[in-house]
């Protein structure tokens, strides 16, 4: 008769355990959901910001040399090193605020497209620069390539969360007026 009761009260606190885990679980899922676009919208807008300003002072960013070069040829050599690098990070300060204050977020991200090829054009360019290590490993200049792969699929996520936001917005406009 007691492990009965014993067993019981155990189905019971596991069930009340179940039941309380589900409804964090449902919690958090909605947190994730109506913040997780923004956070990493601002997360990104921050690494552009960042990385634009060690652009601005000569000598500090480690991709510096590497924009010089890719400017140099994508340019044909018609804009000096130093003003294409300077152009580069007021585009990437640019992106950074737009996409931190969310304000003219489609044309921040329409940049970002624009900064990306760009950014991702070494990898056709100078594959020798940025697969030079060992066993064509992958230099500190190709790793920070490398890493704007993450930089381009967390824009098209924001991109693509925008215009869903936009067509769930038409949506509920025609709806009103129907």
């Amino acid at each position: 008769m007691r492990g009965l009761a014993t067993e019981s009260l155990s189905a019971g606190a596991s069930k009340n355990l179940r039941t309380k885990l589900d409804t964090l679980g449902a919690h958090i899922t909605r947190w994730l959901t109506r913040w997780s676009i923004t956070i990493l919208r601002v997360g990104l807008g921050v690494i552009f910001l960042g990385f634009g300003v060690l652009k601005f002072f000569p000598g500090v960013s480690p991709a510096e040399g590497l924009v010089m070069r890719t400017l140099d040829v994508l340019a044909f050599g018609m804009i000096p090193a130093y003003t294409g690098v300077a152009l580069v990070a007021a585009l990437e300060c640019a992106i950074g605020l737009g996409l931190i204050t969310g304000r003219f977020l489609p044309l921040a991200l329409v940049l970002l497209s624009f900064q990306m090829v760009g950014a991702m054009s070494p990898l056709l360019l100078f594959p020798g620069d940025l697969f030079g290590g060992p066993h064509h490993a992958p230099t500190l200049e190709g790793q920070y390539v490398l890493k704007d792969v993450v930089l381009i699929s967390a824009g098209l996520v924001i991109g693509g969360a925008l215009q869903g936001r936009r067509n769930v917005s038409e949506h509920a406009l025609r709806d009103r007026r129907q």
